[in-house]
Parts: C-alpha cells; sequence; structure tokens
C-alpha cells in the first residue's frame, strides 16, 4: 500500500485500495477491518500532533465522536496529568514519540473524556514511517479503571492486614517485655513506655496490690515537661458504686470503656473519679480508653491511655488496647503471686542457711546469691560449726538445680552432714564416705558435690587445713601478699555415686599462713555460658589476688560483683581469714 494511497483515504491512511491492483484491496480492507473492530482504542496523528484517524472504541472510550476529534490537538485535547491540568506539551511523552522516532509505552496516564471526566489508561506509541520517512504515530490505549479499582481494593486490604499484623507485632512485643520481669511495677512502667507515643499521648495504670489497697504506680506521658512523681502514689478506696468508667472497670462490670470529650468532662462523683479526672485536667485528653487488667481469677487494675490530638481513638483501638490490658493483667498477676512466693522462700532460706558461729580469732563470712531465673534458694549451700573438740567445720555443696525441689534436697543433705560430723570425731574423708552411705538410703538426691573441711590448730601457734572434696570445685587459698593457687588435692567421686568395693576417699592437708583468705564456692561463680570453667577460675583466681588486703566481708561482696555474666546458677561462697601472728 503506497504512502500517498494511505495519506489520501479519509479515514487516516488504513484502506486506500480498490481491489483492482494486484490484490491491494484485500489487505486494505483486511486493515480496515482490524481498526475498526480491535477492542483497544487507536487513533492516529500526522506529525504537527493532529487526530488524522480514530477507531470506534477510542470514541466510545474517550465519551467523543470520532468527527469531532479528527483534526484536533490530540495533546490539548485528550492529555491531562492526575489532577485533571493540562501538561506542557515539552513535557508530553506521547510528543517524544515523533521527536525520537521510537516506540514509548506507559502504564498510568489520563485522557480527558468528552464529559470531562479523567480516563485512566495505558497507551503505547508507536512512530508510522512511509516510504518518504516519518508519517506521524500511532497510539493504541485500553481504560484500566477496572485494574485501578481492583488494585486499590487490595491495597486497603494489604493496608488492613499491614495493621493487623503491626498490632500482633505491638501485642507480642508488650507480652516479651511484661514476662522480661517479675517486679509488677516495673512492668506496667515499661508497658506505659511501648504505649506512649505509639498510641497515645500518656497512659497511666492503677493497680489492686490487696482487698482495701488501690495504687497509680506509673504515669507516661508524651511531654516529659508534665512528669511528676506524685502520681505514682495510693489512690482513695474503690467505691461500692459509681458511674465513672474507672470505678466500673476497676469493679470487673465493664470491659474496655471509649470515652470522648462529653465523658471525659462529666463531673466525678467519687474521690477515686475525681483521682481520675485529675490526670485529664493536667494532661489533657480529647478521646480515651479505660480497659481492665484482667487475670483468670479477678480484675487486678486498669489501663488508661488519651490522645490530646484530633484523631481520637477508634473501635479497632479499643479492641486492641484491650487486648493489651488482658496481657498486662496475666503479668501483673504472674509478678504478684511471684512476690508472694518470694517472701515465703527468703524466709526458707533464712532457715536453710544458719548463721555462721563466732570462732575465736576465725573470721568468717559468706554470700548466697539466687539464679536469675527460679526461687530465691536451691541447691547450693555453705555451712559452718564448731565440733565437739573445738575444732572449726566448713562445707560448701551443690545438689542440681535451683528450686524448692533442690533446695530440700540440699536441706536434707546439710543436715545429715552436720550430724555425722558431730557425732563421729573422724577424719572428714569418713565422715563424707558415712554420708555417701546414708544418702543412698534415706534421700532422695540424685548426686551431689561437697567440700568438708576442718580447721584445727597445728599446736605452734598456726593453723592446719584438713579436707576431702566430693566431685567439688578446689579450695582456694590466697596469702597476704596476693598470691593465689587452687588447693586441688584431696578430690574424689560425687556423692550419690557407689565408690566401689575397697575404693576410699582420702584426705589432704594444708598448713594456712597467717592471715591469708581460704574461700571455697560453687560454680555458679566461674561458670558462664560466654566462657569455659578454666577461663572462669583463673578470672576467679586472679581477682581473689587483688582484693587480698581487704577486709572479709568487703573481700566477699566484691567478689560477687565481679562473677561473670550473663549468669544462670546460684552462687554460694564461704570464706574464712586466718589470724595474722
Amino acid at each position: 500500500m503506497s504512502h500517498e494511497r494511505g495519506r489520501g483515504d479519509g479515514g487516516g491512511g488504513h484502506g486506500g485500495g480498490d481491489g483492482r491492483d494486484g490484490g491491494d484491496a484485500p489487505e486494505g480492507e483486511l486493515l480496515q477491518a482490524v481498526f475498526a473492530s480491535t477492542g483497544a482504542g487507536v487513533y492516529l496523528t500526522g506529525l504537527d500532533g493532529r487526530i488524522t484517524a480514530v477507531n470506534p472504541q477510542a470514541a466510545l472510550l474517550l465519551g467523543r465522536s470520532a468527527a469531532s476529534l479528527r483534526g484536533a490537538d490530540a495533546h490539548e485535547v485528550l492529555h491531562r496529568r492526575l489532577d485533571g491540568t493540562l501538561p506542557p506539551r515539552s513535557s508530553c511523552e506521547l510528543s517524544r514519540a515523533v521527536q525520537e522516532e521510537r516506540t514509548l509505552r506507559s502504564e498510568s496516564a489520563m485522557f480527558l473524556r468528552g464529559d470531562g471526566a479523567l480516563l485512566p489508561v495505558e497507551w503505547l506509541a508507536s512512530p508510522i514511517r512511509g516510504e518518504g520517512g516519518l508519517l506521524g504515530v500511532a497510539v493504541v490505549f485500553a481504560g484500566i479503571a477496572d485494574r485501578l479499582d481492583a488494585a486499590g481494593r487490595q491495597a486497603e486490604q494489604l493496608a488492613r492486614l499491614q495493621a493487623q499484623t503491626g498490632q500482633l507485632r505491638l501485642i507480642s512485643e508488650i507480652t516479651t517485655v511484661l514476662a522480661q520481669t517479675l517486679d509488677v511495677e516495673e512492668a506496667m512502667r515499661r508497658l506505659g513506655r511501648l504505649l506512649v507515643p505509639r498510641l497515645a499521648d500518656w497512659a497511666a495504670v492503677d493497680l489492686c496490690l490487696g482487698p482495701r489497697e488501690l495504687r497509680r504506680v506509673t504515669v507516661e506521658c508524651r511531654d516529659r515537661r508534665f512528669m511528676d512523681p506524685s502520681w505514682c502514689s495510693p489512690l482513695p478506696a474503690l467505691p461500692v458504686s459509681s458511674r465513672a468508667p474507672v470505678v466500673r472497670v476497676l469493679r470487673g462490670h465493664e470491659g474496655a470503656v471509649l470515652l470522648g470529650p462529653e465523658e471525659i468532662a462529666t463531673a466525678p462523683d467519687t474521690p477515686l473519679a475525681a483521682a481520675h479526672s485529675a490526670l485529664f485536667a493536667v494532661l489533657g485528653g480529647r478521646s480515651a480508653i479505660v480497659a481492665p487488667l484482667r487475670s483468670a481469677r479477678r480484675v487486678v487494675g486498669a489501663l488508661t491511655v488519651a490522645r490530646t490530638g484530633p484523631s481520637p481513638f477508634t473501635d479497632a483501638d479499643v479492641r486492641l488496647i484491650a487486648d493489651i490490658a488482658r496481657s498486662a493483667g496475666l503479668a501483673a498477676d504472674n509478678a504478684s503471686l511471684y512476690g508472694r512466693q518470694r517472701d515465703i522462700v527468703v524466709t526458707m532460706q533464712r532457715h536453710l542457711l544458719t548463721p555462721l558461729p563466732q570462732v575465736d580469732r576465725l573470721q568468717l563470712a559468706a554470700r548466697y546469691l539466687a539464679a536469675p531465673v527460679g526461687s530465691q534458694v536451691g541447691g547450693d549451700w555453705y555451712d559452718a560449726f564448731v565440733l565437739p573438740d573445738g575444732v572449726t567445720a566448713l562445707v560448701i555443696g551443690d545438689v542440681a538445680g535451683h528450686d524448692l525441689e533442690a533446695a530440700g534436697q540440699m536441706a536434707q543433705l546439710r543436715n545429715m552432714l552436720r550430724a555425722l560430723a558431730w557425732d563421729h570425731r573422724e577424719p572428714p574423708s569418713a565422715v563424707v564416705d558415712r554420708l555417701n552411705q546414708v544418702m543412698a538410703a534415706v534421700s532422695d538426691a540424685p548426686t551431689a558435690s561437697a567440700v568438708l573441711a576442718k580447721i584445727e590448730p597445728d599446736g605452734h601457734d598456726g593453723w592446719l587445713l584438713r579436707w576431702t572434696s566430693a566431685g567439688h570445685l578446689p579450695p582456694l587459698l590466697v596469702t597476704p601478699d596476693g598470691q593465689s593457687g587452687y588447693l586441688e588435692e584431696g578430690q574424689s567421686l560425687l556423692l550419690g555415686v557407689p565408690l566401689g568395693d575397697g575404693v576410699r576417699r582420702h584426705d589432704a592437708t594444708r598448713p594456712l599462713p597467717p592471715d591469708s583468705t581460704l574461700l571455697l564456692y560453687t560454680d555458679g561463680l566461674v561458670e558462664s555460658p560466654a566462657s569455659d570453667l578454666d577461663t572462669g577460675l583463673c578470672r576467679l583466681r586472679r581477682h581473689a589476688a587483688a582484693l587480698a588486703r581487704h577486709p572479709v566481708q568487703d573481700f566477699c561482696d566484691q567478689i560477687l560483683t565481679r562473677a561473670p555474666t550473663p549468669r544462670t546458677d546460684d552462687i554460694a561462697l564461704l570464706a574464712l581469714r586466718l589470724p595474722a601472728r
């Protein structure tokens, strides 16, 4: 099909054959049919950008007649920005197809319809070339409104999913943070710091600490200038009835309550309601939520969150805060139960770890530090007592575990060892042998390690150490000039392990220099997940040598402060300071 015949046709150069010229007419008719019936909009322009032909689908999409479009400047009539304004011709991507003589495309653009509405489209613009060179541009376009609507719905759904994921992540983070402490007030302070400013401008937690005791334990606000320590103080008693939301929530009559300006401004009807309203008077608030901190057994407190800006809380926020309050309530109840258990085990510890004896000229000091996780007592123990012959006995031991079961097993072994050492004037090894035999019959402790030592006068105004070790770490001897070393003799198998026929434990002896320090300890002082045992033993020996001249009480305190971290086990230590000459 020749260039002249294509230009001469009123349809813009797509069907000029008359059917008499070497088969051109059938080809032209085919092209004309394709142009007219294609499902995409098509228009052609000359080099000047004016429309020369428009197919029916283009006219339909644009809401204009083909006649009104032919001869019009395509840029001025059709092209628009997203806001409906006409872009400058110099920045028009469709114009570049002529200037750069290459095919261009766009997946998102706007055409102006005849009714003034904007039609979102995707288009492809391709230069038309003939024998004489560039003739114009063919633009093929399709409406994408349905696709944009679907994408918008998908984006909204994605946004909702992202919001839900963010909420779940926040709840998970709060649950994790609250589980990291068993101090109920510290847990609630952490809760406030997580909520402000992420969800609220300020937050407060009121806790029921007893049948008649109510206390505000934390107030957290975005503007730190308004913080007042006096806010965290006892509150008025919980009234039997009140219309105030905080009272209804604490009484268990309400779930999470959404408050607007009118509810916030309601005059308080009880002293407790007045204390709650005072926070709004100082910190402000146009929207608030009061949610119960509820455990499986009861309401343990109330969480109040407030916003002072123009964005109020929504029903979705109420559900989120209710979930957060539920997690916080369980954490608060667990912490409260732990506090009561801690009081019990502290009392138990005082009875299990007896006071040290007052021994003439010998100075004794001991320390016990519970594992970071678990009870306040465990399987580690120390003991010191004076035997009937006046000799001082020292004991350090360890039953596996740091819970109440281990503490009970420890108490059994400690009492049996005391009784055997008192009743039998034998070397330490023989006493420990007897303990091993009795342990198999009357104790449920599987195995244990221990050191039994006796401090005896040597007859020359000095002192002799006689000891045996049942699988325990070696005692550490520190001289006053800072020399230190482990006493590794006297080792034998753990308690609870049969020795076999003919196998006996043995003792070791060592003179103790004047003013020296003997340290017995359990493995929590030298073992750490972050390092091996040899490293821990070297560290303890080095620290003890540096503390050789410190008073024995301070010596023990300083040794504990230098214990390895992180720590997973109990620590017991017993120190003996010999008299100077």
